[in-house]
């Protein structure tokens, strides 16, 4: 049965900013149907793969300002982080508009005189991308993009909170891309879910929450069909007796409250060397309680809304169990007065690594600090979860800051930087419960996004 979607501005709730109605199965196999047939031309046509992908990037170029303000509003991205976000997303497609380009296999020697091994690699087919809402652009062209460079067509299913900035996608998608190429599929949560057993859809690309892209893996598993997962984190930041505490502080705060802390890459735990605790968490206390907390629409605003309601309502039942487990709240930002999603940003001191509040994942401005007896002590706190999406090390002396980056369990390392930060040529994802399957971005994703077959060739007799 169709339904209706809404996505309401979470700085003004009263606000619908967008409405779709929702596919049935039936309407929704035909949109697959689409796809699966118009998969082949495209992939045989490696000229057109180049023009159509610069040409959707000349698309959203065109629209640049009207995404930049959807954003805003549908998910309360502050300004300056929507206008990077399309900026990525155009700078994401001019690149994947060269990769038709690249090689598409190799010969190596046989193993017998005279023989010789092609490996060449081709498209899976249909890939549906499952993506999330705090990275509305960004996320369906980082995946969308390298699956149609290599010759796939694609399905997006955005997120319900998201769906106006994914309907204007499907428009430039339309205008520059040929038919049914790149589809934009409004289903509920349940009928994607039964969408996975469809043959038709060759792989499926998820971004989302650890609970759900484990079972979006194990659907595909049972026939043997490929998935990958991004999932979710809870980034440490170590900060080592030498580090510029000053620039640390900084670091920290911003990728810890920016956009509210909804990034997976988000800073969730700082673990600081006992000499330097105390100077770090005054710093850390006052930038934060000095946040601008308000409309993101405004100069200067860094912290908008949450996303809904039900997301002020974890975030507050996580801060007050966390408080009740014994941490201590240490400052927080003031919030403005409106019927907006606001919550205010907390700093936590909560030592134990093992705490709950250390533990999950908390999708808000919460940030935990931990004291440790020294570095050794600090690398064990930090791979102290279950999740290894980033980790960040602050120290002056490179050399060592870099050594202990490189014993942490995470799939992206940042030294004397923030944890959020994607290089979209550069391999993207984590370890443990962060991600499953081949990276994303840059030219691994080819990874995911072909298979490879292998003819050897032998002289003939």
């Amino acid at each position: 049965m169709n339904s209706l979607i809404r996505s309401v501005n979470p700085f003004d709730p009263a606000e619908v900013v967008g409405e779709v109605e929702t596919l049935s199965i039936d309407e929704a196999g035909a949109v697959l149907a689409a796809g699966a047939s118009a998969q082949s031309a495209w992939a045989a046509d490696v000229m057109l793969r180049v023009r159509a992908l610069s040409g959707l990037a000349d698309e959203i170029v065109s629209r640049r300002e009207q995404f930049t303000e959807l954003m805003i509003r549908e998910v309360g991205k502050p300004a300056p982080e929507a206008v990077g976000e399309v900026d990525r997303a155009i700078a994401i497609l001019r690149f994947y508009a060269q990769v038709p380009l690249d090689p598409t296999g190799e010969i190596v020697p046989g193993s017998t005189p005279g023989a010789s091994v092609h490996v060449e690699r081709h498209p899976l087919g249909l890939v549906m991308a499952v993506c999330p809402w705090n990275f509305p652009l960004a996320i369906p062209l980082w995946k969308a993009a390298p699956a149609l460079a290599y010759g796939n067509s694609v399905v997006v299913k955005p997120a319900s909170a998201a769906v106006a900035t994914a309907a204007l996608l499907g428009d430039c998608a339309a205008a520059a891309l040929p038919e049914s190429v790149l589809q934009i599929l409004p289903v509920s949560g349940s009928d994607a879910g039964a969408l996975l057993d469809d043959e038709r859809i060759a792989a499926v690309t998820f971004t989302g929450s650890t609970g759900v892209g484990v079972g979006v893996a194990e659907r595909m598993a049972r026939r043997a069909a490929p998935a990958q997962a991004e999932m979710g984190g809870q980034n440490a930041a170590i900060v080592l007796e030498d580090a510029n505490l000053d620039s640390a502080a900084d670091a920290i705060v911003s990728g810890a409250m920016g956009f509210a802390g909804q990034k997976c890459t988000a800073t969730r735990r700082v673990v600081a060397v006992a000499s330097v605790r105390a100077e770090l968490e005054a710093k850390l206390g006052s930038r934060i309680e000095a946040l601008t907390v308000g409309d993101p629409a405004v100069a200067g605003v860094t912290v908008g809304p949450l996303i809904s309601d039900a997301a002020v309502t974890e975030f507050e039942e996580a801060c007050s169990a966390a408080i009740s487990a014994g941490a201590v709240e240490v400052a927080r930002a003031a919030v403005p007065e409106g019927e907006g999603y606001f919550v205010s940003p907390c700093l936590l001191r909560q030592d134990d690594p093992q705490a709950e509040v250390n533990q999950e994942e908390t999708f808000g401005p919460l940030l935990t600090l931990i004291e440790v007896a020294d570095r050794e002590a600090a690398i064990k706190a930090a791979n102290a979860t279950r999740y290894g999406l980033v980790g960040a090390v602050h120290g002056r002396d490179l050399g060592e800051a870099t050594a202990v980056a490189s014993r942490l369990s995470a799939g992206l390392r940042r030294v004397n930087a923030p944890t959020p930060g994607v290089d979209y040529y550069a391999p993207f994802g984590g370890e443990g419960q962060s991600s499953f399957g081949p990276r994303e971005q840059g030219r691994a994703a080819r990874e995911f996004f072909t298979s490879t077959s292998t003819t050897t060739i032998l002289p003939a007799s």
